[in-house]
């Protein structure tokens, strides 16, 4: 009897034992990010094509044709550059791009005519490189969170509405109560509201979204 004990409690030993082995090495094999949270790092500009008068598309390399950039769904960068009057300028972008897209990632890039920043895009060409950090940002996506994600935006803040992949409604950029209630989900704590655009724009869809009875646990302003 005590020898079946014995082998009972070391067949279990050694179960726990692969258990962790196998964790640790399937974390191994997940690729690292190229990005860095606190210093900035450089990526080659290979593509720029240009969409409007002023809005380009920027493909930048990642080190290798395998690379992932490690940016979760949800988050931003910050983007390091110089004005017209050779100072520095940092600002934040979202990439238009995912972790699934291999060995690159874009930016689109709406280019004021007194943009500092955006004198630093107009100014870049194939071959040039882009400072920058990250992940930032305080929106945490984990698949099957929720049921559904509803979207208010509105100029700029259209481009983080375009990266999580699960099922979602809305996003529009002049939003009245009365189309928040008829487009977006009804009040419910398995669905998630994500609102990004103007300070005007954002202070008057929490109006509405609270005199709709949506929960503020439920809300969330990038």
């Amino acid at each position: 009897m005590d020898f079946l004990e014995a082998n009972e409690t070391q067949i279990v030993i050694a179960g726990f034992a692969i258990a962790i082995a196998a964790f640790y090495l399937i974390n191994s094999r997940k690729p690292k990010g190229c990005l860095d949270p606190e210093k900035f790092r450089d990526f080659k500009l290979v593509k720029r094509t240009q969409l409007s008068h002023n809005v380009a598309k920027f493909k930048f390399a990642l080190p290798t044709p395998t690379s992932v950039f490690g940016l979760a769904i949800g988050q931003h960068i910050s983007c390091r550059g110089k004005d017209s009057q050779g100072e520095e300028v940092i600002k934040p972008y979202t990439p238009t791009t995912v972790d699934t897209d291999l060995g690159y990632f874009e930016l689109v890039i709406k280019m004021y005519p007194q943009g500092r920043m955006s004198h630093h895009f107009r100014e870049m060409k194939e071959g040039d490189y882009l400072s920058v950090k990250g992940p930032k940002g305080r929106f945490k996506y984990r698949f099957g969170d929720v049921r559904a994600y509803g979207m208010l935006a509105g100029g700029s803040g259209i481009t983080p509405m375009f990266q999580p992949p699960e099922r979602w409604t809305g996003g529009v950029g002049f939003v009245t109560k009365e189309m928040i209630k008829e487009h977006l989900p009804e009040p419910a704590f398995d669905i998630k509201i994500l609102r990004c655009g103007p300070p005007p724009m954002n202070k008057a869809m929490a109006g509405h979204l609270e005199a709709l009875g949506y929960d503020p646990e439920t809300l969330f302003q990038f």
